[in-house]
């Protein structure tokens, strides 16, 4: 009777425990409690601040010690008027870069899981409006529409964490980019291109000072300006002049042209980089001063292409041909370009630009000639009023590049080759028959053994002025158009002239006579 009386006690006292425990959860429940936040920010000292750049990463965290933090809201004060709203933990700022260095203070607020269970279209909490509860817009109409799912806002902490970040603005940089690598020597036309950049963000660079020879003296480009195409604009000026073709276009002339252009002279180009808070970088000059750019002026309106790629022996026949040309005439009033010794920047571009000089061409070549430019300048050097003159050989199809009859005809007066393999050598003494067409032109006889040599069949367009009389080949070697705009003999004058003279007749007949050179 004894336990079972204690036993009675015992129970009884424990259902007490537990009513009164029910009836106090019941009755007083615990208030929820807001949230905490926290940031961080790495830098490479964490107490200097100091050192930040304007693209930076933020890291905050958020701690509830009675549920969930659902996200936060954060503002860069002053920079922004609206709050924004975020599930993550992080995030990179590119902050604007002003005139100076700029502190700016951002602050974020853990928000937690403690919503009221419906959609506020007003958020405000110790004081401070944060707007309308964020949704996903599946409808896209921009207003929260019921049933379209949105963060249920609880409590907000009303200490927010916060930082100043005081950003020290960086120069931006510049390189010239690697095609402008500047020949030893070249006329006064010439393409560079640079590439600048900024740890603040490209968007912060606000001009591109390019100057010649003085850095005091500087034209300014808009950052979209990443190359520019340099061309004398008065070969006749007593302080000549670059005009300037922005990014190498022919319509987009810049309103100033660049000064201080040395003709006959060294040179020396530098580029710099300026964002908006002023800052720059170095002029960067090209070419380095490890080595020279001489720009050599345009002396007359004739063009010598020199693609010939063996030894002096060419370039000497035709310096002295031309020389003597028309009773020396021609003296000093041409200029040579040698193209196998000489790489432009941006050819496509420098080259075609360069031509524009002169009126007249005379391009000789060995059995591997230029394809690329040829057949880029000729049809519209031709068409824009220029005249000019071939001497060249092709190897057949059997070399490392191909003559198709579409890359033949985009610069040449021709239907395709006369056969189909070149022969492989054409010995001296083979006669070279001026046609009947080719009234006041003299035979000419070859001085050396030629390697590759193909005749040609004439377009419609040329009038054949030289065939081959030989054993081991015969058909078209020379011929003009009917524009008379366009000369083309299939072998290297300066080893035709087995009679000597002939060749220089030739010449004169050519220039003088068919294309009117004047000087």
């Amino acid at each position: 009777m004894k336990y079972k009386f204690v036993f009675i006690i015992t129970f009884m006292l424990l259902g007490l425990a537990v009513i009164s425990c029910t009836e106090s959860l019941t009755d007083n429940p615990e208030e929820n409690q807001a949230p905490n936040t926290f940031l961080f920010i790495q830098a490479d000292n964490a107490s200097d601040l100091n050192q930040q750049k304007s693209r930076l990463q933020v890291h905050w965290w958020g701690d509830d010690p009675d549920g969930l933090v659902e996200g936060f809201f954060f503002k860069w004060e002053g920079l922004y008027d609206n709050w924004s709203f975020t599930t993550k933990n992080d995030s990179v700022f590119a902050l604007p870069i002003g005139t100076v260095d700029t502190t700016f203070n951002f602050v974020v607020y853990a928000v937690d899981a403690g919503g009221n269970g419906k959609y506020d279209t007003d958020i405000t909490q110790n004081g401070i409006s944060f707007g309308a509860e964020p949704f996903t817009d599946e409808n896209g109409d921009g207003v929260y529409t019921d049933g379209e799912d949105y963060i249920d806002i609880g409590l907000i902490d009303p200490t927010p964490a916060e930082q100043a970040f005081p950003i020290k603005n960086t120069a931006p940089k510049i390189e010239w980019s690697e095609a402008s690598n500047l020949p030893a020597e070249s006329l006064p036309v010439i393409t560079v291109g640079w590439s600048a950049d900024d740890l603040d963000g490209t968007e912060s660079i606000v001009g591109i000072n390019l100057a010649l020879n003085d850095t005091t003296e500087f034209v300014t480009f808009e950052r979209s300006v990443g190359l520019v195409t340099l061309r004398i604009n008065d070969i006749n000026a007593q302080n000549p002049e670059f005009e300037i073709l922005l990014n190498g276009s022919e319509s987009d002339v810049n309103d100033e042209n660049l000064a201080n252009l040395l003709l006959d002279d060294y040179n020396r180009l530098y580029v710099q980089a300026v964002d908006i808070s002023g800052a720059k970088s170095a002029f960067i000059p090209l070419p380095d001063t490890s080595s020279n750019w001489y720009v050599r002026s345009p002396k007359g309106n004739l063009l010598i292409v020199d693609d010939f790629e063996s030894g002096a022996a060419a370039s000497d026949f035709y310096n002295t041909a031309f020389s003597t040309l028309d009773n020396g005439a021609l003296s000093d009033k041409y200029n040579v370009l040698d193209v196998e010794s000489t790489s432009l920047p941006y050819p496509n571009i420098t080259f075609p630009e360069t031509l524009k000089l002169f009126k007249y061409l005379y391009w000789y070549s060995d059995s591997d000639p230029s394809i690329d430019l040829l057949t880029l300048i000729t049809q519209d050097y031709v068409e824009s009023g220029g005249k000019i003159a071939f001497s060249l050989t092709l190897q057949d199809s059997s070399s490392s590049f191909e003559y198709d009859n579409a890359t033949l005809q985009s610069f040449l007066p021709i239907e395709g080759f006369a056969q189909e393999k070149a022969l492989n050598f054409l010995f001296p003494g083979a006669t070279l028959l001026a046609t009947d067409n080719a009234e006041g032109y003299d035979n000419l006889r070859t001085a050396s053994t030629i390697a590759f040599v193909h005749t040609f069949v004439p377009s419609n367009v040329a009038v054949p002025l030289y065939s081959i009389s030989s054993s081991q080949i015969t058909g078209t070697i020379g011929m003009i158009n009917s524009q008379k705009n366009l000369f083309l003999f299939g072998l290297p004058l300066h080893l035709c002239d087995g009679t000597e003279g002939t060749v220089n007749n030739l010449l004169k007949k050519v220039f003088i006579d068919e294309f009117g050179l004047s000087l």
